[in-house]
C-alpha cells in the first residue's frame, strides 16, 4: 500500500504543555490509546497542563526512555484502515524520567503537586494476583522486597506507595491511581494491591491509602500489535525511518471510565471517553467476548502453523470455532451493556479480528496463557457449569492451550518459550498427555473448576482428542455436533 500524506504533527504549542500525569509502562497500546485521546484534546485547545510524563520500573522501559527521548518524545501512531493507512505524531507526552533500581526519581516526579493523575499498563502480571484466589499475592519476591524496603521499591506499587507517603507528610493531596490494564474490576484491583502491600509494612498508611486514594474502574480498547521489521518500514514509508518504535493499530478505539478523580481530570468526553458507572459490564462485555475470542483463536491457529490472525479468521475451522464458543458458551453469560446490542459488539469483534492490515500475531494472542485463561476464558466456564449450559466449546479452548503448552505445533515445529511459567506449563503439559486430570489440577490457573467432573469429563475428552487426531479434525468433530475421540488413557 502507498501513503500518500506525511505524518500529522501536533496541531498546537508542546512547549506550552505541563505535565499533570505520570505513565507507569510506555508500551504499544498506551501510545495508541491514552496518549492519543489527550492529542486530540490539546489540539483542541484543551488539557494543556496534563500532559504526560512517562515511566518505568523494568529494564526494557530503560530502552524505550532512550528511543523516546531522542525524537523529544514523540510517537509515531500508524492508523491501519484497510481503505488506507495514515500517520501521526503524537506529542502529549513531554518527558520520560529515568530509570532506577530503586525508582527515586520515580518516586520524586510523583510527589510533585501538579501530578494529579498516576496511570498504569503494566499488563496483567504487574499486579501480582494469584490466579487461583484473584488477590494480591503477598509472597510474591518483588512484593516481599518493597514490603521490607518501602523507601527503595521495585515495582510500579511500591514507588506509588513511596510516593503517596512523601505526598501525605508535605500535606499534599493524593493524586488519583488509573489503571489502564485488562483486569476484571481494574480498579479494585489496583486499590488492593496498593492497602495490601503497604498493610505489609504500615498499615495505619494502608487505612490512609484505602480512604484517600481514589482508583477508578475503567475498560480500555484497542489492537496494537507489536512492532518489529514491518511496522518500522510502515513508519520510513511515512519519511519516519529514524523512528525505532512506532505504534501500529487498528482505527477502532474504545475507552470507558468512572468519573472519580478527586483532583481533576481531562475533559476526556470531548474526545469521544464514556463516563458511566456501569464500567463494569462494559469491561465483562470485552473481557469475555474480545479477550476471551482472542484466547479462543490463539491456540488452534499456532498449533496449524498459521502466523497471523486475520489468516486465522479466514480458516473456517477456527472462525467456525470461534463463532460457536462465543454465541453458545460466552455470549450467554454476558450481563447487559447499556445501549449495546452484544451480537452485534460480537459482529464488530470479529471484523476487527479479520483486518488484514493489522497483522497481529498468533504468538502475540498466545502469550502469558497463565495470566489470561483464568481472566478470559475461566469466568466464562463458571457461569456455564453453574447454569447447566454448554461447556464443550470452552473445555475444547482449555485443551488447545494445554496442547500448545507442550513445545511442539501439528507439524512437528517447536514452539518457543511463550509463558513467564513455560518451564512448569511444558512439564505438565507434556504429563496431561496420558494423564489430562494433572493439567486442570493446577489450583493457581483453575480453582476449583478443574474439580468440576463435567469440565474434567470435556477437557479429557477434547486433550485426547488433540493428541490422538491432530487439530484440525479435532475441530471439524467439534463443529459437527460429534463426540471427541477415544476415551484417555488409563494411568
Amino acid at each position: 500500500m502507498t501513503c500518500a500524506t506525511a505524518p500529522r504533527l501536533p496541531a498546537y504549542d508542546r512547549s506550552r504543555l505541563t505535565p499533570g500525569i505520570v505513565h507507569i509502562g510506555l508500551g504499544n497500546f498506551h501510545r495508541a490509546h491514552m496518549a492519543v485521546y489527550l492529542d486530540d484534546l490539546m489540539a483542541m485547545g484543551l488539557a494543556q497542563d496534563w500532559a504526560i510524563l512517562g515511566a518505568g520500573v523494568r529494564p526494557a522501559d530503560a530502552r524505550m526512555r532512550d528511543a523516546l527521548m531522542a525524537q523529544d518524545c514523540l510517537s509515531t501512531v500508524i492508523e491501519l484502515d484497510p481503505r488506507g493507512r495514515t500517520a501521526r505524531r503524537v506529542g502529549s507526552m513531554t518527558g520520560f524520567i529515568a530509570v532506577q533500581p530503586d525508582n527515586a526519581a520515580l518516586i520524586l516526579a510523583m510527589t510533585d503537586p501538579a501530578i494529579r493523575i498516576v496511570s498504569l499498563t503494566v499488563t496483567e502480571g504487574g499486579y501480582f494476583l494469584n490466579s487461583a484466589t484473584g488477590r494480591f499475592d503477598p509472597d510474591a519476591a518483588d512484593i516481599r522486597h518493597d514490603a521490607a524496603h518501602p523507601g527503595s521499591p521495585k515495582t510500579a506499587f511500591g514507588a506509588i506507595l513511596a510516593a503517596l507517603r512523601a505526598r501525605k507528610a508535605a500535606g499534599i493531596p493524593a493524586f488519583t491511581v488509573l489503571s489502564c490494564d485488562n483486569l476484571p474490576g481494574n480498579g479494585h484491583v489496583t486499590q488492593a494491591a496498593l492497602t495490601d502491600l503497604a498493610r505489609l509494612s504500615d498499615p495505619g498508611f494502608a487505612a490512609w491509602v484505602q480512604a484517600n486514594v481514589a482508583c477508578p474502574n475503567s475498560m480500555v480498547d484497542r489492537i496494537t500489535p507489536a512492532t518489529g521489521p514491518r511496522e518500522r518500514a510502515m513508519a520510513a514509508a511515512f519519511g519516519l525511518a529514524d523512528d525505532p518504535v512506532p505504534v501500529t493499530c487498528e482505527p477502532f478505539r474504545q475507552w470507558v471510565l468512572e468519573d472519580h478523580f478527586p483532583q481533576g481530570r481531562p475533559p476526556l468526553e470531548q474526545v469521544g471517553v464514556t463516563f458511566t458507572d456501569a464500567v463494569h459490564a462494559y469491561e465483562a462485555m470485552k473481557i469475555r467476548i474480545l479477550n476471551g475470542g482472542h484466547a479462543t483463536i490463539a491456540y488452534p491457529g499456532a498449533l496449524l502453523d498459521i502466523e497471523h490472525v486475520h489468516e486465522a479468521m479466514a480458516n473456517p475451522l477456527i472462525s467456525g470455532l470461534l463463532d460457536k464458543v462465543e454465541r453458545e458458551e460466552i455470549i450467554p453469560y454476558v450481563a447487559p451493556v447499556p445501549k449495546t446490542d452484544l451480537h452485534a459488539y460480537y459482529d464488530l469483534i470479529r471484523d476487527r479480528f479479520s483486518n488484514p492490515d493489522i497483522a497481529d500475531t498468533e504468538r502475540r494472542l498466545c502469550f502469558d496463557g497463565s495470566n489470561r485463561q483464568p481472566k478470559f476464558i475461566l469466568p466464562s466456564l463458571r457461569d456455564a457449569l453453574a447454569a447447566g449450559g454448554r461447556i464443550d466449546g470452552l473445555a475444547l479452548v482449555s485443551a488447545l492451550w494445554c496442547r500448545y503448552c507442550a513445545g511442539q505445533t501439528d507439524s512437528g515445529t517447536a514452539i518457543e518459550p511463550n509463558d513467564p511459567d513455560w518451564p512448569t506449563l511444558q512439564r505438565v503439559s507434556q504429563a496431561a498427555k496420558t494423564d489430562p486430570s494433572v493439567w486442570i489440577a493446577q489450583r493457581s490457573i483453575y480453582g476449583d473448576a478443574g474439580q468440576d467432573p463435567r469440565f474434567a469429563a470435556a477437557f479429557a475428552g477434547a486433550l485426547t482428542a488433540l493428541w490422538a487426531d491432530g487439530t484440525a479434525k479435532t475441530l471439524q468433530r467439534y463443529l459437527t455436533g460429534g463426540a471427541q475421540s477415544a476415551k484417555p488413557k488409563a494411568r
